[in-house]
């Protein structure tokens, strides 16, 4: 497993948040990918905005996306801490174990950007992302 990496959600204004971090923390936006850039389907109003981006200063990552309509956005609620994991069975095992008396907000399941990815919110109502980058020959 490596380091726990926050990732933030914001109300629209992901980009504007990404501007400020590379200035205020001399970093740099990584990967950047809109809504409209991705095959998901989402709302017009959308298309322009953050799904996922990966921020980086010196050793500090973080990773943000902006939410879409609908999703409550309140303080406290809009950060996650994401484990990436390196094979398969450890992203399993933990997710597994995490689930105990958790409320599963997306199953551990592959995605369209070659991932097997789920969320949840622990029993002490933290929320947690789980992420393991599939090679070829694991991905189905």
């Amino acid at each position: 497993m490596e380091a726990i990496v926050p990732y933030l959600n914001f109300n629209g204004n992901a980009a504007e948040a990404l501007a400020f971090y590379s200035k205020v923390l001399d970093g740099a936006v990584l990967f950047q990918q809109t809504f409209g850039e991705s095959p998901m389907e989402s709302p017009a109003e959308m298309k322009d905005k953050i799904m996922h981006a990966t921020f980086k200063a010196g050793d500090l990552t973080i990773m943000v996306s902006d939410c879409m309509p609908g999703q409550p956005l309140l303080a406290g609620t809009n950060v996650s801490l994401s484990l990436n994991f390196n094979d398969e069975a450890a992203i399993e095992k933990t997710f597994a174990a995490f689930s105990e008396g958790s409320k599963i907000t997306m199953p551990l399941q592959e995605t369209f950007w070659g991932a097997k990815f789920g969320m949840l919110t622990d029993k002490f109502g933290f929320h947690w992302m789980f992420n393991h980058d599939l090679k070829k020959e694991e991905a189905k």
